[in-house]
């Protein structure tokens, strides 16, 4: 079966579905992102105050505890699998354009290993390796990263006018 450069080909409806689809995913990505934002972790050391607290500074704006072990493996949980959904449904859609099959590899693998250093980071830095912090950042800039340039990509060519594949 020959899908590369399937999404160029789909019917008028399915490319509208399908970019409603990508939009909407890219609403609630970069959401997420504003939040990280507004918490402070943007930055390694709010990464390790958000998780491990700072109830040592007495001038800290606002006053946060260390987190829980059941409240940790319940953010790693939902963030893993619901990561792992949104790259491989993402994923799927970037294999079905027309692009070189190295990048297609890039962008479809590479933010599984992003999503599993990114959360497996912030597990091992909550659990004492603060150095893991400087990995959460770089491994969460590659996932953002690489989910912007997939969406740009499938909303790129679902804008294309239809052609048919030989």
């Amino acid at each position: 079966m020959d899908y590369d450069g399937l999404l160029l080909t789909l019917p008028k409806g399915i490319k509208w579905f399908v970019a409603s689809f990508v939009l909407v995913l890219s609403i609630g990505f970069y959401t997420g992102l504003l939040f990280v934002s507004e918490t402070s972790t943007a930055s390694p050391n709010g990464i390790v105050e958000n998780y491990l607290g700072n109830e040592e500074d007495e001038e800290a704006e606002v006053m946060k505890f260390k987190k829980g072990e059941r409240e940790m493996l319940t953010i790693i949980h939902t963030h893993i699998l619901s990561m792992s959904l949104i790259f491989f449904l993402l994923g799927g859609l970037v294999w079905l354009s027309k692009i070189p099959q190295k990048l297609k590899m890039f962008l479809t693998i590479e933010p599984f290993f992003s999503v599993v250093l990114t959360f497996g980071g912030i597990y091992f830095m909550w659990t004492g390796l603060l150095w893991m912090k400087y990995v959460v950042i770089f491994s969460g800039f590659l996932m953002t990263l690489t989910y912007s340039l997939a969406a740009l990509l499938v909303i790129y060519q679902l804008c294309k006018k239809s052609v048919t594949v030989n």
